[in-house]
């Protein structure tokens, strides 16, 4: 059987609208030197630049999230067999943990958690630096590099100050391109912070044997149910459907439904549910395909879902995850809840039914695309 190239993936993965623009292809290109590849569009699915250059070596093919070569090998690996029989993926025991540091817990997302354990990796040397996402308005977020504490404060996100972002930006989109960032740092101990598909690219990256995956020296995956994407002409409708003001959005999270803190001048901050289903014609098509939803590539994976307000819920997974979490937990940067068993069987069931939720709308997404 002939070697399959980026040729087969614009045919098997970007006419079928199903490119998660994770930028793997891109950035561990054999031939990345001679730019046979890359983004036009930020926004859109990459395209050969220099074809002629191409080595047809097949690695892009291999790498990519939804062509799934290796998933035989990373299950064995990670020690999963399918969502079935483990909707969380492999893992010894759940947590619903806080960051100690008041910063860190003021500006995170959820807990603050995330961001103590990557501070605690860069303070004691683990790492060199993260590679991690920043809010630069509502809906809209790129990668960045964050090697301190203020960095890691920047790139949380929780308070917007988005005036001058929302007449710049054109186009919204919570999704990063984090992998393609790598290649800045190449020669650094890396922390990633990503998605289920980015962190699926690493791991193949890694089974591999691909540069730079060696400096990769921990992944820190979150719960990721779907990302958006609209065009800023979108925002009058979004606006419209949900009586929500972007100007006075002041942070988004994302538990059982997307919730949205507002400022009012008459009650001072005010909060919005809205479901995911409501948000349908704002989500990336892609996300339609993919059906992790609790990153089961990952070291450590985190998420708002099951936890208390202010509390990040955290599953250790591979061995280094699990030592990283009791390293971070003993230092006393992160602190957890004493939970029964009875309060983690909930916690449990309800991630595995958005687990399973996820699973089966990719499956039924794949049966309308392959007719």
């Amino acid at each position: 059987m002939s070697t399959k190239t980026f040729e087969d993936l614009i045919k098997e993965v970007h006419e079928k609208g199903i490119c998660q623009e994770c930028g793997g292809c891109v950035s561990f290109c054999s031939s990345a030197e001679f730019d046979v590849i890359g983004f036009k569009d930020e926004y859109k699915p990459p395209v050969y630049i220099n074809k002629d250059k191409c080595l047809e070596c097949g690695i892009c093919y291999y790498i990519c999230p939804q062509t799934h070569i290796l998933d035989d090998q990373l299950n064995k690996t990670y020690g999963f067999t399918d969502f079935s029989s483990m909707p969380l993926g492999n893992y010894d025991d759940i947590y619903s943990c806080q960051a100690t540091d008041k910063e860190f817990l003021e500006y995170g997302t959820d807990g603050g958690v995330v961001n103590s354990i990557l501070y605690f990796l860069i303070k004691n040397k683990m790492v060199e630096g993260a590679v991690v996402s920043k809010t630069e308005a509502p809906f809209s977020r790129e990668a960045t590099f964050a090697d301190c504490k203020s960095d890691l404060l920047k790139a949380s996100g929780a308070k917007l100050d988005i005036t001058p972002q929302l007449d710049e930006i054109q186009k919204f989109s919570t999704y990063t391109h984090s992998i393609p960032e790598l290649n800045h740092y190449k020669f650094k101990k890396l922390a990633v912070v990503g998605t289920p598909c980015q962190l699926y690219t690493i791991a193949c990256m890694k089974d591999l044997g691909v540069t730079p995956s060696q400096n990769i020296e921990v992944c820190l995956g979150l719960f990721c149910y779907e990302n958006f994407f609209f065009e800023k002409s979108q925002i009058k409708k979004f606006e419209k459907d949900f009586n929500i003001n972007f100007r006075d959005i002041i942070k988004i999270n994302i538990k059982e439904d997307v919730i949205f803190t507002l400022k009012d001048p008459n009650v001072g901050n005010r909060v919005i549910h809205v479901p995911f289903n409501h948000l349908a014609p704002y989500m990336r098509p892609a996300c339609n395909a993919c059906a992790d939803f609790t990153n089961i590539y990952s070291d450590i994976s985190f998420g708002g879902l099951g936890s208390i307000e202010k509390y990040t819920t955290v599953i250790p997974r591979t061995k280094k995850g699990k030592e990283i979490f009791e390293k971070a937990l003993n230092s006393g940067i992160i602190k957890k809840l004493d939970l029964n068993e009875d309060r983690k069987q909930k916690m449990k069931e309800l991630i595995a039914a958005f687990s399973q939720n996820k699973h089966n709308r990719r499956e039924k997404f794949m049966k309308t695309i392959e007719g």
